[in-house]
């Protein structure tokens, strides 16, 4: 790995927002995709790594890849994987919108080895953000350490290596052998004995949440497994036509000019589409199987509704949790050997991004329209923030619906910086958006 390397544009994390954005650039800004690098930490391309089941379907369509909605034609759709690979006949005889989670995976993993401009290195973990280039008392660079020892210079940064787990503070004092969050659950379940007589406490009400609980109640047959949760029950994801309207790259605009009450209203009342619900088939699996165990007398799923954890601790080779049923405020404990954790996700920006704007002086700050950091005047090098926008551009910001959309808008904003003028800022549809692009008007 080099010591040091210098590009105009750099992205961190290789995920779907920064292979949309990659495509977009090879297709839009060939130019600057041929100065542009991708880092990322991990050896290879993965999508939702810590819970890539082998059985679990993602919830979006195949059409909203990283570039149809962009550009049907482009050779780096979804499709076009499928061709690829020799399984577009089977995938239609499949029948469904809904591939696979693997197959999501590895259609990124094919992406990111089918660009040819744009860069990806992995193993590269960025430990540091920091002024680079100071010219006359403006940051027009960033500089990027790693853990490698190397760094990175660059004009222009952009972050779309996601949120950061959220581990409640009342798991913090225990060990962590003792707790899995459900972004690393694969690697650490593969850690546990099947053949043990585990006590496994899963914590939280939403698909990630059911989905570990499933798998540990099915692949550890000696196993009692429990859900805890603060709802009074499980639901499904709530995915009516009208309510998916709000997906719509194009609701971006909507969304974005909203009054600050509106905002919250939306973010609320769309929390069952992504965050707190469950996919029919599971809801499904989950009361058949508690069903069935209490008609036969082997009950070992157990849920636990409208309780909240208070505390965690360790005593002698057993974890305590205290729970306080909210209903009647009353605490009891519920002793097991390992905690998975379906707590999602901080809601604050990433602390790598939080420890970025404090190398310049900016404790608060918001994006732009076009996602790019508000930063004071003093800094004219860019920084651009995906998946992490929720509270000013949507609930479907960190989601696969507007990522090729949103990879256009930023490019655009790219190369409106380097003409020396703004984008147009005013509302437009996603047509509008494909019609400024000269090869796909």
């Amino acid at each position: 790995m080099l010591d040091h390397q210098d590009v105009e544009l750099l992205a961190i994390g290789a995920g779907p927002a920064n292979l949309a954005l990659a495509v977009a650039l090879e297709e839009l800004a060939p130019d600057l995709a041929a100065r542009s690098l991708i880092v990322e930490q991990h050896e290879d391309v993965a999508w939702q790594r810590g819970m890539l089941l082998p059985w679990s379907q993602s919830q979006v369509s195949f059409l909203k890849d990283l570039v149809t909605l962009r550009n049907p034609r482009s050779e780096f759709s979804f499709v076009n994987y499928l061709h690829s690979i020799g399984r577009l006949d089977e995938f239609i005889n499949l029948g469904t919108f809904t591939p696979y989670r693997l197959e999501i995976s590895d259609y990124l993993s094919w992406v990111a080895r089918s660009l040819t401009a744009v860069r990806v290195q992995h193993g590269r973990r960025v430990v540091a953000v920091e002024p680079g280039d100071v010219v006359a008392g403006e940051v027009v660079g960033w500089l990027v350490r790693f853990a490698d020892g190397g760094t990175v210079r660059c004009r222009d940064l952009v972050v779309g290596a996601g949120r950061d787990p959220h581990v409640p503070v009342a798991f913090a004092g225990l060990p962590r052998e003792r707790v899995i969050h459900s972004t690393e659950f694969l690697g650490r379940f593969a850690e546990l004995d099947p053949e043990a007589e585990h006590r496994i406490v899963v914590v939280g009400g939403a698909q990630s949440a059911a989905e570990m609980l499933w798998t540990s109640h099915q692949a550890l047959p000696n196993a009692r497994v429990t859900m805890v949760m603060r709802s009074i029950g499980l639901n499904g994801y709530e995915s009516s036509k009208f309510t998916n309207e709000l997906f719509y790259p194009s609701f971006v605009d909507t969304f974005h000019a909203a009054q600050p009450a509106a905002r919250e209203q939306l973010l609320a009342e769309m929390h069952r589409t992504n965050y707190s619900g469950l996919a029919p088939s599971m809801l499904e699996n989950l009361y058949r199987t508690m069903y069935l165990e209490k008609l036969t007398g082997t009950q070992r799923m157990h849920m636990i509704p409208m309780a909240e954890v208070a505390g965690a601790r360790l005593d002698g080779d057993e974890v305590v949790l205290t729970l306080v049923d909210r209903k009647s405020g009353e605490p009891e404990q519920l002793r097991c050997d390992v905690v998975m954790l379906g707590t999602g996700f901080a809601k604050q920006q990433p602390a790598l991004t939080r420890s970025l704007a404090a190398t310049i002086g900016v404790e608060e700050f918001t994006v732009t329209r076009n996602y790019r950091m508000a930063l004071p005047g003093t800094v004219s090098a860019r920084v651009y923030l995906q998946g992490v926008n929720e509270a000013t551009h949507g609930i479907a910001d960190s989601l696969i619906s507007v990522l090729a959309i949103r990879a256009a808008e930023i490019v655009e904003d790219l190369l409106a910086g380097r003409a020396g003028s703004e984008p147009d800022s005013r509302p437009r549809s996603d047509a509008d958006l494909i019609a400024s692009v000269p090869h796909l008007a």
